[in-house]
């Protein structure tokens, strides 16, 4: 599966610098009977549906030219933006997310929970620090970035 992704990887690389778009992530997965290669695309201020449809036709004409075919087994290509709450994945991710709302599953509780969601503060190598709300007062939670499972933006409501 990740020969799959470091291959795609490779593909869209040039694709997105070409347009000066971001890749956010590439995903190869199967759900129920079907397997799903994703390519998740962002740049400033949002990408609309021309654009994705342009890195899909474009990365579509790559995949067709290799061989062998990298992806033996019919997929579906999908790309699209990562949406509002896109995942937090690279170091970059993380720093462009510093002072906003964030969600974080953790592999371990810290506290009462494994779930926490609030504003990103801080950022180091070893860590980061979240602003939460537990129930009713804001504390400042300090989270070392390898107990991290899951991050993404959040919608606060």
């Amino acid at each position: 599966m990740s020969t799959v992704v470091e291959t795609v990887t490779d593909l869209v690389q040039p694709i997105m610098a070409q347009h000066q778009f971001d890749l956010v992530d590439v995903e190869f997965v199967k759900e129920g009977k079907s397997w799903y290669l994703r390519v998740y695309i962002d740049k400033p201020g949002g990408i609309n549906i021309e654009e994705c449809a342009t890195v899909s036709d474009e990365l579509s004409e790559k995949l067709d030219a290799l061989d062998p075919d990298p992806i033996p087994q019919a997929y579906f290509l999908e790309v699209s933006s990562p949406g509002a709450e896109r995942p937090l994945k690279k170091p970059e991710d993380f720093e462009k997310a510093v002072g906003e709302y964030i969600h974080v599953s953790l592999y371990q509780k810290i506290g009462a929970s494994k779930v926490y969601e609030g504003t990103l503060l801080k950022l180091t190598d070893e860590s980061l620090d979240l602003k939460v709300n537990l129930k009713g007062r804001i504390k400042t939670l300090t989270i070392p970035r390898a107990g991290i499972a899951q991050a993404r933006l959040a919608i606060k409501f």
